[in-house]
Order: C-alpha cells, then structure tokens, then sequence
C-alpha cells in the first residue's frame, strides 16, 4: 500500500533523520522525498510504501512529533506590499506594527527605484487569520498598504506553508472537497518536482496550474459559451461542432435517424453541456445515446457515463478499465504525464467510467505501421473506415474517415491549432508546459498525420479534429 505524508519538518539537522529512522524500524519503503527550501522552507513529502497496520503506526508516530501538517490549519502566509517614503527608517513604524501583532517575517524584497518610495513587500506568517483585518486597519494609517495575490507576483516568495496556502487558492477557487484538496497537495508537489527536473522553474509550474484552474473556473454557468457551428453534410446528414473554450469538442452527427456523438469534454461542464446538447437535440436521453471515443484523455472523456453506449478501440477501453480499477491509465503510465493528469482529474471532476457501457468494436492485437484501419462504423448514411495510430499521442487512439463525403474525425493526432479562439489557445498552453508534451512520442504522432494525409487523397475535404474548428483541407492547401 502508498501513502503519501505531507510533513512539516523542523528545519534542524537530523530531522529527516528522525522521520527515515521511524519508516526503517516499521518495515516501510521511501518511494519518493521531495523538498525544495527556495519555495516551502519546512514542508516535505515523503511518499512510501508499507503493510497498512504499518503506516498507521508511522501516521502516529509523525502526528505525536508535530511533523504532520494538519496541526497549522489556521495559519497562513500573506504577502503584503508597504508604500514607504525613501528615507532612513521609513520602515520602523511597520516592523513595530507587525511586532505589536506578533507576526513573523517570511519574506521581505525592497529597491529603491528614484520615485521617492519604496515598494516594500513582506510576507507575515498569520496564525490568526482575523488578525490581518485589524492589523491592515492600522498599517493604513502609516502608509499605503496593498495585500498582493500570489497569481500576480514575479516569483513564488519563500515562506513556511506555501504549498497549503496556494492549495487553498485553488480549492476556494473550484470548490474543492477537502479530500480532494489533499489529492491537489500531493499532485502539485509532484508537477513541481517531475518539471523541476526537467529543468523547468518551479514558479512556471505553480504558475500554469493556477491559471489552468483559474481558466476552467471563469467558464462554467454563465460563462460557458463554447463556438457552435453546423455543417450540412447533405440532406439527411448534418454535424454539430461544438467547441469548449476548456477540455476536447464535441461533434453530434445526425445522419438519416441515426445519431452519435464524437468525444465529450471535462465532467465539470457537465450541467452546461446537458443543457446545451438539449438545446441542439431536444430528445436527448428518449432512446439509446452512443459515444464514440477517440482516445481515453480526461478531456475527452469527462462526460462518458451520460450516454448509453460507449464506443471505442479495445486499447482505449483497457486504459478506462484500468482507471475504474484504481489503476493507471495509459496516461497516467507515464511519469512526466502524471501529475497533470491527476491534476485535471481533481480539478475537472472526473468520474471512472462505467465498464459495462463500454463497447469495444475494434481490436488488433499489433499495429506495424504509424495509422492501420481496424475496422468500419456506420452512421445513417456515413460509412467510416475506422484506423488506428500507434500511439504517437496516446495508444488507442482512433480517426474516423468516411471517403465518399470526404469527413474525418481525427481525434488529437490532427487538430486545428490555427483557428483557436482566444480562451481556446491559453487553454492549450497549459498542458504542453505541465506534460512536457501533449503527445507520448511526438515524432511517431507527426508520422500518423502524415499518414493520414497521404490517405485522404485528391478532393476538398471537412477534418473535425479534437481541438479548434473545421479545417478545409485540399491535397494542396489547408485553409
């Protein structure tokens, strides 16, 4: 069994000592420690592995010496920025204040820049949160005081309890279940740790998950206005873009009395995009509704448990399977993809799937070339050559081509990264910075695009892909 401990360590020589000393005599294994002074000076995690029985003892062990975290619940650090005059002891008056209220400096940056003050800021560590209200009263009076969000600061400052502060931000921010804020803990430790090691800072990590959340919490209720567009296919066919400013499109196709739905976006958009779908087929739910998948991604997948059928390669469903058996997904396999899948999951609300609603229709046990057809789908009218890449963005993953209409359902092996509305293109650049890369193998995952181009031949073609609107594509041009 894994646990992971988020600990408060005295910062002293010996103290991881002391803690390694307690896992060793419990029989338990260090599976990951991650400490970094520059952003949290006390806070260590320390991820093991051990009987059950064990790791209880070792949780009381920790708890009885005070490493444990939940004993500073109400403590929190606030940056505040001080307008001083640029004169000799300028800064008196504050640090009495702050002494007055027995606050502790965490952090303090000042430099004089000719204008005659000084933008003096610090960061007061506040165990009594009511405190700050009282103490900011006062300090206006000596000067012009201003309380400084972290988003809007040049680095993260140094201070004891940065992470369950900035953690805090992000629960408040989404709503966040306190069993789902712990998770959001230990997933944003291990961004910042698998990303510093690959010799990205620190702040950038922090940075891009709280705009990430900040993004996917401005556009929901009101503000959920995804760019809809139909296309007539002919006069029993149309389809139905619908383009989320966060998470994957989604396409209906309806196709002389028949109906399917291509991908399905974050489950936090699930009330939104129920209504939306009603809006557009208002029988929704009054017989069975199928779903095509194009790969197991959260943002692909976040609302499959909506529809009756589920339907996808047998390499999608068994990374579905796997995460409805508390395992990793094919995603989650890979140790830089990690954390931002567990991040997304927390922060999307995704649900596992239902296994019984998945319907597997196309397996081939090895694929040889970049893109192989494993099958056929029909939809009304539309008949689909179905292919399959080799895993270039993740394994499993689909593209639909139906030759005589000239559509292809590409999924995210060919997307239209040129026609991205604004909110669509930030969005899009979170996961490349926190993943490293949006694609297991990007080398293989260009070899599938152009084996699909190679495939589609002469003629004006309509490509829906996962992300941004319709591409026109010729053999010559991509409008």
């Amino acid at each position: 069994m894994k646990k992971t401990y988020v600990t408060k360590m005295p910062d002293h020589i010996g103290a991881f000592l002391k803690a390694s000393q307690c896992f060793k005599r419990l029989g338990i294994n260090i599976t990951r420690v991650s400490y970094n002074k520059a952003v949290d000076s006390h806070t260590l995690f320390i991820e093991v592995e051990g009987e059950q029985a064990s790791l209880q003892k070792a949780n009381d062990f920790l708890q009885q010496i005070g490493y444990l975290t939940n004993n500073e619940k109400n403590s929190k650090v606030v940056l505040i920025e001080f307008r001083l005059e640029d004169r000799p002891g300028s800064v008196t008056d504050v640090l009495e204040l702050i002494n007055k209220f027995s606050f502790n400096i965490s952090y303090i940056s000042s430099q004089e820049n000719g204008s005659g003050y000084q933008s003096f800021k610090m960061g007061l560590y506040v165990n009594d949160a009511n405190a700050i209200a009282e103490f900011l009263s006062q300090a206006e009076k000596l000067c012009e005081v201003r309380v400084v969000n972290y988003n809007h600061t040049e680095k993260v400052f140094d201070n004891d309890i940065f992470y369950n502060t900035y953690v805090d931000g992000l629960a408040k921010t989404l709503h966040l279940s306190p069993q789902q804020k712990e998770q959001l803990l230990v997933n944003v430790n291990l961004a910042m740790q698998t990303l510093d090691e690959q010799g990205l800072s620190p702040y950038k990590t922090f940075d891009s998950i709280g705009k990430f959340a900040q993004l996917l919490a401005t556009c929901k209720g009101e503000n959920f206005k995804p760019r809809i567009t139909k296309h007539v296919i002919s006069t029993k066919t149309t389809i139905t873009l619908i383009e989320p400013d966060c998470g994957s499109n989604t396409a209906i196709i309806e196709s002389d009395g028949d109906r399917v739905f291509i991908d399905s976006g974050y489950a936090c958009y699930e009330g939104e995009m129920l209504n939306l779908i009603h809006s557009i087929v208002p029988d929704f739910k009054k017989h069975t509704e199928k779903l095509i998948i194009t790969h197991a991604d959260v943002d692909h997948c976040g609302l499959v448990n909506l529809f009756d059928s589920v339907i996808l390669s047998q390499r999608s469903a068994e990374s579905l399977i796997a995460e409805s058996n508390n395992a990793a997904g094919f995603r989650e396999q890979n140790h830089l993809h990690l954390p931002y899948v567990n991040i997304c999951k927390i922060l999307t609300e995704y649900k596992a799937v239902d296994k019984s609603k998945l319907s597997p229709l196309w397996n081939k046990s090895s694929l040889t070339a970049p893109l192989e057809q494993i099958g056929f789908y029909s939809v009304g009218e539309l008949n689909f050559e179905v292919y399959e890449g080799k895993g270039g963005h993740l394994s499993g993953e689909i593209i639909l081509i139906d030759y005589e209409r000239k559509i292809a359902f590409t999924g995210d092996v060919f997307i239209n990264l040129s026609d991205l509305t604004k909110k669509q293109a930030e969005y899009n650049q979170y996961a490349p910075i926190l993943m490293t890369s949006v694609d297991t193998d990007a080398k293989l995952c260009a070899q599938e695009r152009n084996a699909l181009l190679q495939r589609l031949g002469v003629g004006e073609w309509n490509i829906f892909g996962g992300h941004g609107q319709k591409k026109t594509y010729t053999s010559q041009t991509i409008k």
